[in-house]
C-alpha cells in the first residue's frame, strides 16, 4: 500500500481527473468488447475520440476474468484499447472484477439486449456462483483467478498508459453480500505479491457488506467510490475525505436522482475529486434505460423481448445514464456545452 505521502504525491502531478465508464456501444458486455469476433477497434477509436473532444483524459474499463482463457490474444486487444486511448489522450482505470448484474458468465457469442432493460446482457465476474466456490475453498477456480490477477498485473505493471487498477467493482452487490469477502481479500493479496507500480483501488460506497467496505478501506491506495442519489454527493465526501488519501469517484450521474453534470462536476471540481460518470454512447447495453426495468426480468434466465441484429434500439423520453447517440450526436448538447466549459477553465 502506498503511503499517504506518496499517493497524494502522485494525485497532485495529475491534472483533474474526468472521464467515463467506457464500453462500446456495439458491445453488450465485457466480453463483447475483447473477445476476437466481436472486437471492434474502429467503433472504439471513434467513440474514444468523442470522448476526448468532450475533454475527458480518462475511461473506466471493465475486463473479465474468462477473457484470460486466449490470454495472447486478449492482450493484443488490449493493447490496442490502450493504443487508442493514448492517441486520444486518455488514460485508463482497469477493473478485474465485478459483483453487478447477470451471473453464469460464458465466453462465446453474448445475449442480445432485452428491449428496453438497463444492462441487460452485463455480466458478473467471475460470477456468484465461483464466488461461493470460492468460499468453498474450490483450488481449482482460485488458482485461475490467482493466475487473471497476477499475471495481467505482472504483464502490464509498468504500463504507463494505465493510471490505476480497480480490482473489484462493488463487491457484494446483486445479493451476494459479505460472502464475496473471502475473494476479495484474496485478490487484494494477490495484487499485493505482484505490487505493480500503478495505485490500486477498490470502492468504499456502492459496495455492499460490511467486511467488503473495511477490506478495500483498510487496502486501496486512492479511496474510490459510487454516489447516484444528489442528496448523498456531498455527505459521501464528508466522510471519505477524514481517510486523507486522494478521492476518485468512479460511478456517478443518474439523472433522474439529481446527480447531472451540472449538479454534480462543479462539487467534484472544487474539491479536487476525480470523476467519471457512467457510459459515453447510448447502445447496446442500454444504460440510458432506468435501473427500475432491470425489474422487468423476474427470472435471470429469462429471454424476455430481444431486439433483433440490426433493429434500432429504443429510447426512454428522459435517459438515465450516457451522453451520446450512436452518430456521435448529444443527447443534450447544453448539457456537453457544460461538461466542455468545466473542464476548460
Amino acid at each position: 500500500m502506498w503511503s499517504k505521502k506518496n499517493i497524494n504525491e502522485w494525485y497532485s502531478n495529475h491534472k483533474w481527473l474526468v472521464g467515463c465508464n467506457y464500453l462500446p456501444s456495439t458491445a453488450i458486455n465485457q466480453l463483447e468488447m475483447f473477445q476476437e469476433d466481436s472486437f471492434d477497434p474502429e467503433t472504439n477509436n471513434k467513440e474514444i475520440g468523442w470522448a476526448n473532444d468532450i475533454g475527458f483524459n480518462s475511461l473506466r474499463i471493465y475486463l473479465h476474468d474468462l477473457l484470460w482463457q486466449d490470454k495472447e490474444n486478449f492482450k493484443n486487444r488490449l493493447n490496442k484499447i490502450l493504443i487508442l486511448c493514448s492517441d486520444h489522450s486518455i488514460k485508463p482505470i482497469l477493473v478485474l472484477f465485478d459483483d453487478c448484474h447477470r451471473p453464469f458468465p460464458k465466453l462465446g457469442k453474448q445475449p442480445l439486449p432485452v428491449r428496453g432493460v438497463h444492462n441487460s446482457g452485463w455480466k458478473q465476474s467471475p460470477g456468484h456462483e465461483i464466488v461461493r466456490e470460492i468460499v468453498k475453498g474450490n483450488k481449482e477456480e482460485e488458482a485461475r483467478l490467482k493466475l487473471f490477477t497476477q499475471e495481467i498485473l505482472e504483464d502490464f505493471r509498468e504500463d504507463e498508459r494505465i493510471l490505476m487498477w480497480d480490482l473489484y467493482n462493488e463487491p457484494g452487490q446483486f445479493g451476494i453480500g459479505d460472502e464475496s469477502n473471502t475473494l476479495l481479500t484474496k485478490v487484494w493479496d494477490w495484487a499485493f505479491e505482484v505490487r505493480p507500480s500503478q495505485p490500486l483501488t477498490a470502492c468504499l460506497d456502492g459496495t455492499i457488506g460490511d467486511k467488503n467496505i473495511q477490506t478495500n478501506k483498510e487496502n486501496s491506495d486512492v479511496i474510490s467510490f459510487h454516489v447516484y442519489e444528489h442528496q448523498k454527493v456531498i455527505p459521501i465526501i464528508e466522510e471519505l475525505k477524514e481517510i486523507g488519501r486522494p478521492l476518485i469517484c468512479t460511478e456517478y450521474m443518474a439523472r433522474e436522482f439529481g446527480t447531472t453534470f451540472e449538479f454534480t462536476l462543479p462539487i467534484f471540481k472544487e474539491q479536487n475529486i476525480g470523476a467519471y460518470n457512467w457510459g459515453l454512447v447510448a447502445g447496446k447495453s442500454q444504460t440510458h434505460f432506468g435501473w427500475e426495468t432491470i425489474l422487468k426480468i423476474k427470472d435471470l434466465k429469462d429471454k424476455g423481448d430481444f431486439i433483433e441484429e440490426g433493429e434500432s434500439i429504443p429510447e426512454p423520453d428522459v435517459w438515465f445514464h450516457d451522453i451520446c447517440h450512436q452518430d456521435g450526436s448529444p443527447y443534450d448538447q447544453n448539457e456537453v456545452d457544460f461538461i466542455k466549459q468545466i473542464l476548460s477553465t
